[in-house]
Order: structure tokens, then C-alpha cells, then sequence
């Protein structure tokens, strides 16, 4: 995934921008970057690996590195950004957040006509942010640039780019599926994936940008250069998963989605007699307690952290390259409550099930801290297809998916012709998926929130919704 934080100001804003980015951390672990513009120095740019430090500690000294009244930064789980680009378009700097599919395809028609030539990273890769913008250069304007780059691209990419005169030009990805918030204060604007990362700066909201908008921000104006398409397909995953939870997307906040979404999970588990005595409802931390809230207020059932996760000194479990170590490390930072364990029948809502490498070993350290039966709920529905429009999530395979290989196992290739029925679990396929499922990770019972679920907890027309990696919709 990743996300953007920028801002063109009357008055020095390399402090804004470094908290505002810093905002932005739960969306990747790669790198981060920031470029800036001073009326003296011009186009500056520093890019940092954050694998095993945060951002902040990273650019802790930029101040005495950089300064500048209009700054961009950014969060990636992907490739070196901002870079500093010089074109016809003049020099600049640009990040991008999403992902383009049909990069080999682009790069090759790129190289047959213009004589060109991209940096080639090790395997011979192409940055990706790179490629953006040498699209972006075959046109004569920034506009019509990223109007052509957008219609190019095969995937996603939402656009923040700060001109040699200290603008920026914003632009949210064709199909709006990741979000673009614009900022006011008294000395400027500001551009943000999470609109709260500016309101902790000091600006107000102006807007949300529209799929496919363009605008440009100077300390004094927002001017529109093109306006919103009419499709929008924002990702459902961003309230179930990996947006903040003070975030508000399209006017729903994570929050309160995911109160809603787990206050459903408890009125399904109630109307089809799924009510087996639990003493405590929990989420698995941290974006699973939302759901878990949700789920314990509506059933009455007393909620409960059983065990916690200790994230002083550790690092974030999916940042080591390897499985096992991420397993290794997810597993050390778990600590049991004895109290809340023992003996006790315990529900854990999860916000999702992707490959369920951890979630087992988290359920094994359950049973071996003394739980009497571990219940699982995931608060959205069983996750069939790997996201090819983002790349926070992402899978390499679709069979990387535990529904996946579970369906094949169950039915061979010709399972995956019914997974619509895997996915319901009123169905007897979606009951043997889940009792298969229970029975490699020690599930006392599973259950999916449905489709309909999720839809009716975020409140937004099911038709402004990507919900792609559920039901294979585009």
C-alpha cells in the first residue's frame, strides 16, 4: 500500500510534513521519502529504508538537511519514492500510491519509440514511480500527463508531485479506490491519503477528491485542472483492515464501521443458533478489536483483551522477508492474561483471514495457555482473489490464499467453478469450508462475515465499492 502527505505554505512546513507523513506509517514499511522546495535552494529530496526503523527515527536530523515552504513525503511498501524527475515538464518531484500491472508492457512501448532509457534496479526492475513519469512527460502539461498515465495504467495510482515553483499537483487514482483528502489553513494547503494527519497539523477539510480529480494547491488557491470522473470503486478492505481507525473515508469512519461490522457478525452467529457459552469475546490486536467490540456489546457477551501485544521493542511482524521469522516474531509478542485464558471458552473476532499462518500459531498459544475452546469470527468474508489494483495485501498467487488451497483440497480445480458457495456458509460447501479450516488451525467453530455484512456496515452504495478480493467483481 503506502500513502502521501504534502503541503504548499506561506511559511516554512518541513515540521507539518514530518508529522503528517509519520501519519502515515500503518500503510507500509519499506521506505519513506520527502522532497521539499525553497525559493533559494529549489528541489530537494531525501529517501531513507524504514525495514527495521521507523520513519520517525529515520528522519529525525531532516531539518538540518532540508528546508522548504512547500514539502511532499511519503510511506511505501514498494519502491524508492519521491523521486526528483527532470523532463519537459520542468524538474520535479513525485510519489504515487498503487500499483501498475502492465509495467513490462508500458516499459516496452516506452523504449520503442522514444530512444530513452529507465534505471534499472537489481533483476533489472523498473520503479514503478519512474515509469509514472515518463508517461506523465510524453504529454505537454502536467494535466493532460496524468490524464494519459491513469488511462495507461493496468492497477492504481493516486498522484502528488511539487513543481520547481513550489505547487503541488494532486491527483486521486481513475477509479477512486484509495482516497485523496484536501486541507485548508490560514497559511496554506495540504494533501493527504488520511485527512487526520492534516488535522493534526492545523488544517480543516476542503474536500475529498473525486476518482480520476486533479487539482493544484498554492499557498493561497486549490484550482481544479480536471474534474471527477463519474465511477468510484473505493476498497472495502480500507474500513476492515488497514485504514486507521480515526479515519473517515466518503464520511464513514473506520471505527464506527468496524462497530457496526461486528454488531452484524453477532446477529448472524444468534439467527442461525451459533451461541455456544463463551465467557469473553476478543479481537485479535489491533484491528481485530474494533470488530470484537461491536460483536460483545450487541451479544452481551463481557469483552476482553486475553492476551496483549507487546510492541515496545518489537518490530512490525510482517516486515522480516521471511514467513518463519514474521511467524517467530508475531508469536514473542504475545502475552496471555493466565486469568482471561484458563479454563475459559474464548470468541476472537480477526479483521480477516488471508493465508492463516499466524492466526494458527496465536490460537495454538491460546490452548497452550490453558483455553478450554478458542472460537474464530473473521469480519469480512472468506478471501478468494489476491488484490491486483493495490499492493499492501497483496498475494503473489491466489493459491497463497488459505480459502484457496482449502477449496482445491476439498473439490480439486473444479471447486473454484462454486466459490460463491464456499463463500456462503449457509451452503453445505461454505460448511465444509469452514469445518476444514477449523479443523488445521483448531478452530472450535468459524465463521465469515458475508458480503452483505460488510456493505451494510460501511453504508456506501454497493455499486461506489471494490469488493474484488471477495467475490472477483472488477
Amino acid at each position: 500500500m503506502g500513502g502521501f502527505f504534502g503541503i504548499a505554505s506561506r511559511k516554512d512546513c518541513m515540521l507539518d510534513v514530518f508529522f503528517g507523513v509519520d501519519y502515515h506509517s500503518h500503510l507500509g514499511t519499506r521506505r519513506g521519502g520527502m522532497a521539499a522546495w525553497d525559493e533559494e535552494i529549489g528541489l530537494q529530496r531525501k529517501i531513507h529504508n524504514i525495514c527495521n526503523a521507523p520513519f520517525r527515527t529515520k528522519f529525525e536530523h531532516i531539518f538540518e538537511e532540508m528546508r522548504g515552504t512547500s514539502a511532499i513525503g511519503c510511506i511505501s511498501d514498494a519502491d524508492p519514492q519521491p523521486l526528483l524527475i527532470r523532463s519537459n515538464l520542468g524538474t520535479y518531484a513525485i510519489c504515487m500510491t498503487g500499483v501498475i500491472n502492465n509495467a513490462d508492457e508500458l516499459i516496452d512501448q516506452f523504449l520503442s519509440f522514444s530512444g530513452g532509457h529507465f534505471d534499472s534496479m537489481t533483476g533489472g526492475k523498473i520503479n514503478q514511480t519512474e515509469l509514472l513519469s515518463a508517461l506523465i512527460n510524453q504529454k505537454s502539461d502536467f494535466t493532460e500527463g496524468i490524464r494519459f498515465a491513469q488511462k495507461s495504467i493496468r492497477g492504481t495510482a493516486s498522484i502528488l508531485i511539487l513543481t520547481e515553483t513550489g505547487s503541488l499537483i494532486v491527483a486521486r487514482d481513475r477509479i477512486g479506490r484509495l482516497p485523496v483528502a484536501i486541507g485548508k489553513s490560514e497559511d496554506g494547503y495540504a494533501a493527504a491519503f488520511e485527512s487526520f494527519a492534516f488535522h493534526k497539523t492545523g488544517y480543516e477539510d476542503v474536500c475529498e477528491l473525486g476518482p480520476g480529480e486533479i487539482v493544484e494547491l498554492t499557498p493561497t488557491a486549490m484550482t481544479q485542472l480536471s474534474a471527477p470522473l463519474k465511477e468510484k470503486k473505493i476498497c472495502s478492505f480500507l474500513w476492515s483492515y488497514y485504514g486507521y481507525p480515526t479515519s473517515t473515508y466518503e464520511g464513514v469512519n473506520v471505527e464506527e464501521m468496524r462497530y457496526r461490522n461486528g454488531a452484524i457478525l453477532a446477529e448472524n452467529d444468534k439467527a442461525a443458533g451459533k451461541d455456544a457459552p463463551i465467557d469473553y469475546v476478543g479481537g485479535v490486536p489491533d484491528s481485530g478489536t474494533p470488530h470484537a467490540i461491536g460483536y460483545a456489546n450487541r451479544s452481551g457477551i463481557p469483552f476482553a483483551r486475553a492476551f496483549i501485544k507487546y510492541t515496545p521493542t518489537w518490530s512490525r511482524s510482517f516486515m522480516p522477508a521471511s514467513q518463519t521469522d514474521r511467524d517467530k516474531i508475531a508469536k514473542m509478542k504475545q502475552i496471555p492474561v493466565n486469568a482471561l485464558i484458563k479454563g475459559k471458552n474464548l470468541l476472537f473476532v480477526d479483521d480477516s483471514i488471508v493465508r492463516g499462518t499466524q492466526l494458527k500459531e496465536t490460537v495454538d498459544f491460546l490452548y497452550e495457555s490453558g483455553a478450554q475452546s478458542v472460537h474464530m469470527r473473521s469480519a469480512c468474508p472468506p478471501i478468494m482473489y489476491a488484490c491486483k489494483y493495490l499492493n499492501f495485501s497483496r498475494s503473489n498467487s491466489d493459491m497463497e490464499l488459505i480459502a484457496r488451497r482449502i477449496i482445491v483440497e476439498l473439490e480439486g480445480e473444479d471447486g473454484l467453478n462454486y466459490i460463491a458457495e464456499y463463500s456462503d456458509g449457509t451452503t453445505e460447501r461454505g460448511q465444509k469450508l469452514r469445518q476444514a479450516i477449523c479443523d488445521r488451525f483448531h478452530f472450535a467453530s468459524l465463521e465469515f462475515q458475508s458480503l452483505e455484512g460488510v456493505i451494510k456496515a460501511i453504508g456506501l452504495n454497493p455499486c461506489e465499492l471494490c469488493t474484488y478480493c471477495w467475490d472477483g467483481k472488477e
